[in-house]
């Protein structure tokens, strides 16, 4: 009887996963199919088609020939990327001393730090427009990195991945005449690896799809990154969705890439942050 119950539970829970999965798979693959059917299919249609009768590739290059694609994910690299790099920088940085370093009031600096979570983005954006206006920061990169350059995401992040690191490690380096620098550098930040390939990719997903800030402290077309432009294409595509679903989809292809390059530590990254406390 207890066999019987392991395989129906086993069965209820792929039943489960599989549903899962195309509820969140299916937008995407909706997106695609209607970004591939032609001119002459309604893609409306009811009931609806699962696959296009005559897939085409031509609304891809109608959209990249009609807008400035290739400039708006130009932008949107040199943002994502900046923003990945200060992030692992300026967050291993922070992170090191208040895991593995002893000093006064390092447990409320993290609490304070950690409060800072609980700021809605809302809340801050006026501020944080007269700041990056006062310093002359409107319609440029910097404006666009600076802001987002460290998170208490990330801090937190990074320190439990040093809190799990093993003591001995780091006074085996020390009693080989390792100074701070060459043990938080050459030790530590290599075993955090799972860690910085989980941070990374929730930095570079966010900094791409990023919509608000662009579209707030942005003025000049030539700076758009790809969500400020493809919010465009409903004003210059009215009434073709197709190419509005053709935008979309090649600017998913990036974050894809990157979590495919990336998946191999993704796990053991997220795991790490539970290891210790």
């Amino acid at each position: 009887m207890r066999k019987y119950t392991h395989v129906l539970t086993g069965f209820a829970t792929g039943v489960g996963l599989l549903a899962l999965a195309v509820l969140t798979v299916g937008p995407f693959l909706w997106l695609l199919v209607t970004a591939l059917k032609g001119g002459g299919e309604n893609i409306f249609a009811y009931p609806p088609s699962l696959w296009p009768k005559q897939p085409t590739l031509s609304n891809f290059r109608q959209v990249w020939e009609a807008v400035p694609l290739g400039r708006y994910f130009f932008n949107s690299v040199v943002v994502a990327v900046a923003s990945v790099a200060l992030n692992l920088v300026l967050a291993s940085l922070a992170a090191y001393p208040l895991a593995r370093m002893r000093f006064r009031g390092r447990e409320p600096l993290f609490v304070l730090i950690l409060a800072t979570m609980m700021i809605p983005l809302p809340v801050i954006l006026i501020p944080l427009f007269v700041l990056a206006q006062r310093l002359g920061l409107l319609d440029s990169y910097a404006g666009l990195i600076l802001p987002t350059a460290v998170s208490a995401f990330g801090i937190f992040l990074m320190r439990q991945a040093f809190l799990a690191i093993p003591k001995e490690i780091e006074e085996a380096a020390v009693i080989d005449g390792a100074n701070s620098w060459q043990v938080f550098w050459q030790v530590m930040l290599p075993l955090t690896k799972p860690s910085l390939a989980t941070l990374a990719i929730f930095v570079f997903v966010g900094a791409w799809g990023d919509f608000l800030w662009p579209l707030i402290v942005l003025k000049d077309p030539d700076l758009y990154t790809l969500p400020v432009g493809i919010s465009y294409l409903a004003g210059t595509f009215s009434a073709n969705w197709r190419l509005i679903a053709a935008g979309s989809v090649l600017s998913i292809i990036p974050i894809v890439l990157v979590f495919i390059g990336l998946q191999r530590f993704f796990i053991g990254g997220q795991t790490s942050g539970a290891v210790k406390g």
